[in-house]
């Protein structure tokens, strides 16, 4: 009669230990997202503002070139 294998049983490590110099680099990238993330919603609320001066700018242009026309015609 054949016999079953036995297991060997070994113990999990919790978690492996973080190199130094991945961890460096990790806290790098995290610190450079943090400082991406402030710089784009700044560029993004000047963007905003930009947008909404060209567009007033648009409206009362054609508004005025309107009444330029009717006005000579």
């Amino acid at each position: 009669m054949t016999m079953l294998r036995r297991r060997v049983l070994r113990t999990v490590s919790a978690a492996p230990v973080p190199n130094g110099r991945q961890q460096a680099r990790h806290e790098r990238m995290c610190a450079k997202l943090a400082k991406d993330r402030i710089a784009l919603k700044r560029w993004l609320t000047r963007l905003k503002r930009a947008t909404s001066t060209v567009t007033a700018l648009h409206a009362r242009i054609s508004r005025l070139e309107t009444q330029l026309a009717e006005k000579a015609g």
